[in-house]
């Protein structure tokens, strides 16, 4: 009898998850407090990234980097596989409406996340210094491929590509890694205990009560129909279980290793909603982006519930 609740407990990733969406629902995020909230957050992925690069030698740091053909794969997902997968769901137009459409094109389009992508692989055991790297390359390689497949197949005309966007990675991700490492003598030890998970998935339900609390306030959820929202969950779900399949599948055809097949997996199917927003107000005039970005928004929110039960799971599986 004792395992039969052990086997349905929920993991405490996934509960902390659903905590912030219900937390921004009762009580969004607004003005000042909102504000506060987005750097208390920024600091605390600057902090993971710090104690990722604490954790790992600088030898798997250089291992990571010199990866290409991890990274030229995750890429591929990025910024090609996902964008077809975009264009052949051009049905989709007749369910949901123009509008709505353009949205989950838009979604295909966006670089993967970086700070969840790591986190996850980190949680499964995977390839922690190639995630890294491959996550950075997809946000940086997306300021310019984004804004250029937008042109190309949704018709912007007006695209401005911001530089503010390597400022910011290089900021918040690359200087607290590389601080990280080079204070590694001192705080490695640390780093390696429960701290760094414990961080980890503080700075997810972070972001989720962010973005969330953004959509809220905005009154992105209200322009919508029920039904349209209920059928963009469950398209959100087998698209992000096609993706972790096809991911997988590539990856042992390929004949990655196991930690390399977790940083496919977790880079190559996600899709970020930190980058995705600054980027659609930039391309698309600014403004309130409306249904635009609710595909992105959703897509975001499952595929955070869904790579968390697929990460807690993977790390079992390695005892």
């Amino acid at each position: 009898m004792p395992l039969l609740p052990q086997k349905f407990k929920l993991d405490p990733l996934i509960v902390l998850i659903l905590c912030g969406v219900l937390l921004a629902i009762l009580f969004p995020a607004r003005g000042a407090f909102a504000e506060g909230f987005s750097v208390a957050t920024s600091v605390a992925i600057a902090l993971l990234f710090f104690l990722y690069g604490a954790r790992l030698s600088p030898q798997e740091a250089l291992d990571g980097l010199k990866h290409w053909k991890l990274h030229s794969v995750i890429l591929a997902f990025t910024f090609v596989v996902f964008p077809l997968v975009g264009l052949a769901l051009f049905p989709l137009k007749y369910v949901f409406g123009q509008e709505i459409y353009l949205g989950i094109l838009y979604l295909s389009l966006v670089p993967s996340t970086v700070q969840s992508s790591v986190a996850f692989t980190s949680i499964a055991r995977g390839n922690v210094a190639g995630a890294i790297v491959s996550a950075s390359a997809s946000n940086i390689a997306g300021v310019v491929l984004t804004p250029l497949l937008v042109m190309l197949l949704m018709g912007s005309g007006q695209v401005t590509i911001s530089g503010n966007v390597f400022l910011d990675i290089a900021i918040q991700l690359f200087l607290p890694f590389v601080a990280g490492q080079l204070l590694r003598p001192w705080v490695g030890t640390i780093a390696q205990k429960k701290i760094t998970k414990q961080v980890d998935r503080l700075s997810i339900g972070m972001v989720v009560y962010s973005a969330f609390s953004e959509g809220i306030v905005d009154g992105v959820w209200t322009r919508i129909a029920w039904w349209q929202v209920l059928l963009l969950v469950v398209f959100s779900v087998i698209l992000v279980e096609i993706m972790l399949w096809l991911t997988g599948w590539v990856g042992r055809k390929l004949g990655f290793s196991y930690g390399d097949r977790v940083a496919i997996q977790f880079c190559g199917t996600k899709k970020s909603l930190a980058s995705g927003l600054p980027m659609a107000a930039v391309i698309f005039g600014g403004g309130s982006l409306g249904v635009l970005i609710l595909p992105l928004m959703i897509f975001h929110q499952v595929q955070l519930m869904i790579c968390a039960a697929r990460a807690a799971k993977l790390a079992r599986s390695q005892g």
